[in-house]
């Protein structure tokens, strides 16, 4: 292990020369530093709120590590839907632009901050950030940072905090998932989506029911147990199966599906919702689109519930970490998670990688709801040509495209998490 550590020290620091070189070759790119002033990298700037023109590669700032914070050499980055609301402004209270989007991060520790401890340089290691992910370089408190396994490459350790934390707390901290339980999960091709049904696969006899687009149902088929096309009567091939509903529903669509799942569920079943992708229609924020899903969520009615013994709740990952200051919960839930991919129980599912540079396009994709899996940004990927093809071609409506619901129709929608 000592030999290891020595070997990443090194490695890290061949990085930080490799870095200076570059930036000293560039001669200060950006002319916006002064000499002296701090080091600059390459970061995801979103300019303002709107579409994917919004985006682009800058040189920014090289952040120092603050007390209790640990300076991070980025490798990979994970690109999740709530990045794309960010770009919209379609979430509560958006901080000010321009900013670097981004949520989580896998890569080098480079520098220590004051007080910090059980980590050393040299270590390989992935984060949870509050905004800011998408660089070469980023500073995040200690308690919001986890050591990668060995045989863990960075580009999983990207795709594994954000997905697998959310899968876990829904069903085992707010739903209490137990032996012979059944879960009916949306976006079942999605990256919290194949969490979900791995996880549910650590407990006997749990049955998973799964809704993806259909191109998708061959490659997912053998994670869940019954999968549904996610346009179809999926309420009525449920009670097919399973006449009285299911225990648990993870819905990360909202809008109709919430009445849905609610009448899907048995009694002392727990309905969760942890997004709401049926807002996002078109590449830029829509008020119709939030207003009609909005509109379409059944009204509950308390008495209801208590009549009907059920529960409905909520779950929203970055606001327990980042506003209710919950971390130390996240930490036990990380070293669960770590323990079940050590015993090669669950492994996070990658679904390609992009260049920083590929933003645009890889944003695309999650918008059409492409992806099995998760999307990674890869720092030290050369951007290459796109290649056409209907799933990856990239938007250039910018901030004046329509919004045409049917476009979406053979599009799965994908988890939101805020």
């Amino acid at each position: 292990m000592a030999k290891e550590g020595a070997q990443r020290a090194e490695e890290t620091e061949q990085m930080i020369e490799k870095e200076g070189g570059r930036e000293a070759a560039e001669g200060g790119a950006g002319g916006s530093l002064r000499a002296g002033d701090a080091k600059e990298m390459r970061a995801v700037v979103l300019s303002a709120f709107g579409g994917l023109n919004k985006l682009r590669v800058s040189k920014r700032a090289m952040p120092e590590p603050q007390e209790g914070e640990l300076k991070i050499r980025v490798k990979a980055c994970g690109l999740n839907f709530i990045d794309l609301m960010v770009r919209q402004g379609n979430i509560d209270n958006p901080p000010k632009t321009p900013l670097v989007p981004g949520f989580e991060c896998s890569g080098i520790v480079e520098a220590l901050g004051d007080s910090v401890k059980g980590f050393e340089i040299g270590d390989r290691v992935m984060a949870f950030v509050n905004y800011n992910a998408w660089a070469e370089v980023v500073c995040t408190p200690v308690e919001f940072v986890y050591k990668v396994p060995d045989d863990m490459n960075f580009s999983e350790a990207a795709a594994f905090p954000m997905n697998f934390v959310t899968a876990y707390m829904m069903l085992f901290e707010v739903a209490n998932l137990r032996e012979g339980m059944s879960v009916l999960v949306h976006s079942a091709g999605g990256g919290v989506g194949q969490a979900v049904a791995q996880l549910c696969s650590t407990i006997p006899n749990v049955t998973v029911f799964g809704t993806a687009s259909s191109f998708k149902h061959e490659a997912i088929k053998n994670s869940v147990t019954h999968l549904f096309d996610r346009n179809a009567d999926y309420v009525q091939e449920v009670k097919r199966i399973s006449t009285d509903g299911v225990d648990i529903v993870l819905d990360c669509l909202c809008g109709e599906n919430t009445g849905k799942g609610l009448s899907l569920l048995k009694p002392l079943g727990t309905y969760i919702l942890y997004g709401s992708s049926n807002m996002v229609t078109g590449e830029t924020k829509s008020f119709f689109s939030f207003a009609k899903s909005w509109w379409q969520v059944e009204k509950v009615n308390p008495i209801k519930l208590y009549e009907e013994n059920k529960v409905i709740a909520g779950f929203s990952l970055l606001n327990l970490l980042f506003k209710q200051n919950r971390g130390g919960l996240i930490k036990g839930v990380m070293d669960k998670l770590l323990n079940l991919y050590n015993s090669k129980k669950i492994k996070p599912v990658v679904d390609s990688l992009w260049a920083l540079e590929e933003v645009k396009e890889a944003m695309q994709r999650i918008h059409d709801r492409g992806n099995i899996g998760k999307l990674i940004l890869d720092v030290e990927k050369a951007p290459t040509p796109l290649m056409a093809n209907d799933s990856t071609e990239t938007s250039e409506a910018g901030e004046e495209e329509e919004d045409h619901e049917g476009d979406n129709e053979n599009k799965e929608r994908m988890p939101f998490i805020q």
